[in-house]
């Protein structure tokens, strides 16, 4: 029994999927950027990323089974040749499309095209910002983001995000530690944000560091590794597990493979039945049988107030 299915039995909890909702696609691991605390150990070397037969089965899928929610991430999934065509896929059965940006993409000139784009469609941008000070952004995420970011977030705001069409924001601690409040550190972002650059945004989603790939090597360079799992441990919150995503989620690499979530993806916690699973080989219902893999990375997810692709899970 690892450390997180301890503290799920202590409190007497079960988890179990409930009824599916979201489609998470991984399209692989490219991406413009190289940030310190990336779980997909993502940059612009990486090679692997989604082909065009996978990215056809996975649209037939769609198109047959109607997820509620397509969410599509990476690396900087804008960068798939097939980022478009997923969009469009998607909105085409009546989705609810979300894209996980990185805001510099949009200051590239052959993504140039992206605010216009995505709100035509309207997409929801889910958007990285760690702070809303320069120096801390770029300790985290290198040179210049941060200024790149605050111009890409203008050119958002200009064809109605944060106004019209939803733009989240996310944050993530630097360092171990966990995330502050939710709700009080949105209206601290609100304020920063309108007073120094004059942006509007729709909503913030705090987000705990999960000690996986490069911020868990930072972790045991640092000696900071049984410390940070302590910290997690100690902060299980038991009234996080019913929002948890791996519930209601089907998370998918590059290649088609399924996993519970795109933390498990990255531990290549694949799904088997007897061979490992690919999404042209499951339905949604056919994954109820499917028991959740789990780790002691977990624990980040239910720390605290909780932790999950949609921010927080415990209001309060």
């Amino acid at each position: 029994m690892n450390r997180f299915q301890a503290k799920l039995s202590e409190h007497r909890l079960q988890l179990v999927r409930g009824e599916f909702q979201t489609l998470q696609i991984n399209v692989g691991r490219k991406c413009n950027q190289t940030c310190t605390h990336c779980h997909v150990d993502a940059s612009p070397w990486r090679t692997e990323m989604m082909d065009e037969e996978t990215a056809h089965r996975v649209g037939s899928w769609i198109t047959e089974h109607h997820p509620q929610i397509v969410d599509i991430t990476g690396g900087a999934p804008e960068l798939s040749e097939h980022f478009r065509y997923f969009v469009e896929t998607a909105k085409s059965i009546g989705a609810h499309v979300i894209d996980r940006n990185n805001l510099t993409i949009i200051e590239t000139k052959s993504h140039a095209y992206l605010p216009e784009y995505l709100a035509r469609h309207e997409v929801e941008v889910v958007a990285s910002l760690p702070c809303y000070l320069e120096e801390n952004v770029d300790a985290q995420r290198g040179n210049d983001v941060f200024r790149k970011s605050i111009s890409a977030l203008k050119r958002l705001n200009a064809v109605g995000y944060g106004t019209q069409l939803p733009l989240t924001l996310v944050y993530n601690p630097i360092g171990p530690k966990l995330p502050p409040d939710q709700s009080e550190l949105e209206e601290d972002y609100h304020r920063e944000l309108q007073e120094r650059y004059g942006i509007v945004f729709t909503r913030l989603f705090t987000i705990t560091n999960l000690p996986i790939a490069r911020f868990a090597t930072e972790l045991r360079e640092r000696g900071q590794w049984d410390a940070y799992l302590e910290l997690l441990a100690n902060g299980f919150n038991p009234h996080t597990v019913d929002g948890l995503m791996c519930r209601n989620t089907i998370n998918i690499g590059w290649k088609g493979e399924v996993y519970d979530c795109d933390f498990n993806q990255m531990l290549n916690m694949q799904l088997r039945n007897g061979n490992p699973q690919f999404l042209w080989d499951v339905t949604p219902e056919s994954l109820r049988s499917f028991e959740i893999l789990t780790g002691a990375h977990c624990l980040g997810c239910t720390a605290g107030a909780g932790s999950s692709c949609g921010g927080a899970l415990d209001k309060g």
